[in-house]
């Protein structure tokens, strides 16, 4: 070889790093973000409106994906319009993304897994993954679904209903609204337990996913002494429309999203959806360095939160004892 063939191939090696330095640098990941229910308008820009949304583009963002420059966001939401959740999945995974991320529930994932069986889906809402089939076990999902357990377990329930005896003494007859294949399962039994231990009665109050008008007729005729949420896709999708019921009927409630509390509901006990959203962007960051979803364990919540809305209990006539302010995470004024 002559020297300078040598000389050149040297010079082409050391630069060998650097363009592929500078070709890592500028890889452009697409990630798809699906809600079911939240408008897109609050899922915009570097810092959404929607709180789960802004806790998710922040940890991306800490990570160092940014958007416009190695991150494409594909935002897609139903916006409370459950029967387009299964042409905007085959649209959204049309887009070829590296990973979607859902918020909905197995509701959603399902959908996109009818859809796909290889883009990464990671879920930092479920509420029973195992159980509705979405993936094998928590510990090895064994499939493209991966993430977080929202719902803590029906041992909570009876928590959320000792603190709204807490805060309302008074209240004996309890409305429950969900669904009524909530009403059977294992969280509202756990709920009706604890009301018997309590000395209150629990009163199924029915909704059909976006129909509330006779739920909301029968507890004007009923009138319960307060409110209990049950966990679902709907009702935090319907979250202003049934806070406003409360404080149009000057109804004490307990819910599971604090976002019904924000929304002006008295209070809420559940896991901290910030936190989880956080997180997740932990995970779409393993997927795309190469982690499989199928080997990443799916998570229960470490933290829970109790949000008080000190301005609703003074437009309820209601005094919040001091014992309960001082455990709760957040204070409204």
């Amino acid at each position: 070889m002559q020297r300078r063939e040598l000389i050149a191939l040297l010079g082409g090696a050391a630069a060998w790093p650097l363009a592929a330095g500078a070709q890592e640098a500028t890889t452009v990941h697409r990630v798809g973000w699906f809600f079911s229910s939240v408008p897109l308008t609050e899922m915009e820009g570097p810092d959404p409106i929607d709180p789960v949304g802004r806790a998710l583009v922040r940890g991306l963002r800490d990570l160092g994906y940014i958007e416009g420059k190695n991150l494409v966001l594909e935002r897609r939401s139903a916006e409370g319009k459950f029967e387009r959740i299964d042409g905007i999945a085959t649209e959204l995974v049309s887009r070829k993304p590296d990973v979607i991320v859902t918020g909905g529930g197995e509701f959603l994932a399902r959908a996109l897994q009818r859809v796909t069986k290889s883009v990464p889906i990671v879920s930092p809402s479920g509420y029973d993954p195992v159980g509705s089939g979405l993936v094998a076990s928590l510990a090895r999902p064994g499939g493209n679904v991966t993430g977080f357990v929202e719902y803590p377990g029906p041992e909570f329930e009876a928590k959320r209903l000792q603190l709204l005896k807490e805060a309302v003494p008074t209240a004996i007859r309890i409305a429950f609204l969900g669904m009524k294949d909530v009403w059977e399962g294992p969280a509202a039994q756990a709920v009706r337990d604890a009301a018997g231990m309590l000395g209150m009665t629990l009163i199924h109050v029915e909704h059909t996913p976006n129909h509330y008008v006779g739920a909301f007729a029968q507890m004007r005729r009923d009138r319960p002494d307060a409110l209990y949420l049950a966990y679902h896709p709907s009702n935090y999708a319907n979250r202003q429309l049934i806070a406003d019921f409360g404080i149009e009927q000057r109804m004490p409630g307990i819910y599971p999203y604090r976002q019904v509390v924000l929304a002006g509901g008295l209070m809420c006990y559940g896991a901290s959806q910030t936190d989880l959203w956080r997180r997740t962007a932990g995970l779409v960051d393993k997927i795309l360095k190469g982690a499989k979803p199928a080997d990443i364990p799916i998570e229960r919540p470490t933290k829970l939160e109790l949000v008080i809305n000190l301005k609703t209990a003074k437009a309820l006539g209601l005094t919040v004892p001091a014992t309960l302010l001082t455990l709760a995470d957040e204070v409204i004024e």
